[in-house]
């Protein structure tokens, strides 16, 4: 029994996603294999070969690869599927993409989302917005499965050394090309990778607001920045900075939410954090039923207070 993680990378690092994901991997049972289908991407095979736990990596290296279009990426799985009773992916942008795909071409159920690995053919996963936890057992032969990368610790990035497999890279399928890609860069963390996360919502009341009220408290404590739906979908932050299930699922050290009510949509994303802190003037905002500190008070004057403090 060997599993298969399908590596999310920029063909010269691992992201963070797929050490959670290998994690995940590892508690399936047998070895883990990784794929890193890229161009140009020996650093990546690299970097992949030195995460703890694996057993072995495979390099797939051609232009098909070069952005990572989903068709392409698919095919390239599906070339060696046969070997592995596991395949997984990151339950990110990239892995969703191309998970159902693979599943779809091997005629199996994809089992998406999992927190917790039981048994070999038996994972939980949430539903109904993290309000119940389902539990899946699968009879399928292959098991396609998505990993909230939340759900398990990353594995170590060094100290492995497993053995490097160069395979020919699919052919271009055609069926889609690239265009172009606009790319927010940022001084600041990554907001699924960041150790602390600084959101703020609606009552914030414009984009102006929102940069001026929480960007010192992020620069201060070297956060990233985050939003609630509400926020993002009146203009006041860009749609990557959104948190919930809808956007990302985070799991911070420390997560501060500022006007957020606290939606069920936007609890599922951040109520694995280890530790919340809510600033909300209404009493009854349901933030506080998962906050672990709790400030009733108005954001504008509470937030620059705590600006000055720290």
């Amino acid at each position: 029994m060997t599993a298969l993680v399908v590596a999310e990378h920029d063909h010269a690092t691992i992201k963070p996603a797929t050490l959670n994901t290998v994690t995940a991997a590892a508690a399936c049972g047998g070895d883990v294999h990784v794929l890193v289908a890229g161009a140009n991407a020996a650093e990546a095979g690299k970097a992949a070969a030195q995460i703890a736990g694996v057993a072995k990596v495979i390099v797939a290296d051609g232009a098909s690869l070069t952005d990572g279009l989903a068709e392409n990426v698919a095919a390239q799985v599906l070339a060696i599927a046969s070997n592995y009773s596991h395949i997984l992916f990151p339950a990110t942008a990239a892995g969703k993409n191309v998970a159902p795909r693979v599943a779809a071409k091997l005629d199996v159920a994809q089992i998406s989302d999992i927190t917790l690995v039981v048994s070999p053919d038996t994972f939980e996963r949430p539903i109904y917005a993290g309000n119940a936890i389902a539990t899946v057992q699968s009879s399928d032969a292959t098991k396609v499965i998505t990993v909230r990368t939340t759900g398990f610790d990353a594995a170590a990035a060094t100290g492995g050394s497993a053995s490097v497999e160069t395979v020919d890279a699919v052919a271009d399928s055609g069926k889609s090309s690239f265009v172009g890609r606009e790319v927010t860069k940022s001084d600041r963390p990554e907001l699924t990778a960041a150790k602390i996360i600084v959101s703020g919502g609606r009552a914030l009341g414009s984009s102006e607001k929102f940069n001026e009220v929480m960007t010192p408290l992020a620069d201060k404590l070297g956060a990233a920045l985050g939003a609630s739906r509400a926020a993002v979908d009146a203009g006041y932050a860009p749609n990557d900075w959104q948190v919930g299930q809808t956007g990302k699922i985070v799991a911070p050290q420390l997560y501060i939410a500022a006007g957020i009510s606290g939606a069920i949509q936007h609890l599922a994303g951040m109520k694995d954090s280890k530790v919340i802190v809510a600033i909300n003037k209404d009493p009854e905002a349901p933030i506080f039923s998962v906050a672990d500190y709790g400030l009733e008070a108005d954001l504008f004057t509470a937030v620059p207070e705590l600006v000055k403090a720290l």
